[in-house]
């Protein structure tokens, strides 16, 4: 079965989302309009107007009622998922880049770019029952990262928050105190530029990719390295099976770099890895362009990926999926 191409975008995909019972998907685009798909059948359901600038990443509350997204254009915003009514907008002085509500919803981990004279931070947002009731106001800015921040994600009981991003260097904080836990061994870790992170269904275990053509495996209360996957291009995009073991990891050159002969030559696959044993287990072609954004679907049988070709792919129950 070949993948369902879904083309909503304008310019290259950014990130994926899908919500917690698997039947909507959430893509974000250096379009500023990020836009929702019923995950069954790829068919367009709605867009949320009113960024001016890329957004990067987003993230669905575990009721699917709100929506929050994280963009170039100095703001993240929070939105009605089935109105698509812009409910509020968080503004900063930088660009906005990773955005992830927390368990429970109550509060989001947002991190700004290096931008001027602002340095990178990771601040923590209250998400408040009722809109009316949002307040600006920061209950946690942690500092002191060089280069921008990639991703910032929650650990285990909303106790740690975990960021990856240019520096290579994976680092857990305490969301009590901002004091810096842990950090990733420089000899063990990424060489170059983490370009993304993506955590198991059970927060045990997270899984990086970088330039350095790698994934990694981490365990989330440690930050012990536990497996690494190689592959023969940088890794834009990576995510973990809740249902196997399986990791999936895209990515590709740089946009300029792109030519005819790459497309013919299907470098612009998703690839599959046994997650346990490292071994490529199999691929899914699909884009004309480098892999962005994956993401499985909860349901552990599909999954879908957004490329530099501006398609989101969805693929539903391919082979190396069992």
């Amino acid at each position: 079965m070949r993948p369902i191409l879904m083309k909503g975008h304008e310019r290259p995909l950014t990130f994926l989302r899908y919500n917690r019972d698997g039947d909507l998907l959430f893509s974000c685009a250096k379009d500023h309009t990020p836009n929702v798909w019923f995950a069954d059948n790829g068919d367009r359901l709605g867009t949320y107007r009113g960024h001016n600038g890329a957004v990067w990443t987003c993230d669905v509350s575990r009721d699917s009622s709100r929506l929050i997204t994280a963009s170039a254009d100095q703001t993240v915003k929070l939105w009605d998922v089935q109105s698509g009514a812009e409910l509020f907008t968080f503004r900063f002085d930088a660009p906005a880049r990773s955005v992830e509500f927390s368990i429970g919803d109550g509060l989001a981990v947002i991190t700004t770019d290096n931008f001027m004279e602002n340095v990178p931070t990771v601040q923590v947002k209250r998400i408040a029952d009722d809109p009316d009731d949002q307040s600006e106001e920061s209950l946690l800015v942690i500092v002191g990262i060089r280069g921008r921040i990639t991703r910032a994600v929650w650990g285990p009981l909303n106790k740690t928050i975990i960021t990856a991003g240019e520096d290579a260097t994976i680092r857990i904080w305490d969301t009590e105190t901002g004091t810096c836990l842990r950090q990733s061994d420089p000899e063990q870790g990424h060489q170059k530029a983490i370009s993304s992170l993506s955590k198991s269904a059970d927060w045990s275990h997270f899984l990086t990719g970088s330039l350095d053509k790698s994934a990694k495996l981490w365990d989330t209360r440690t930050l012990t390295l536990i497996k690494t996957y190689v592959t023969e291009r940088p890794v834009n995009a990576v995510d973990i099976s809740p249902l196997l073991d399986h990791v999936v990891i895209g990515g590709g050159q740089d946009a300029m770099n792109v030519t005819m002969t790459d497309r013919r030559a299907g470098k612009f696959e998703a690839k599959f890895f046994h997650k346990i044993l490292q071994e490529e287990i199999g691929g899914v072609k699909g884009h004309f362009g480098p892999i962005n954004a994956l993401a499985f679907n909860p349901d552990g049988r599909s999954f879908s990926s957004g490329g530099e070709d501006g398609y989101t792919a969805f693929e539903k129950r391919p082979k190396v999926l069992g």
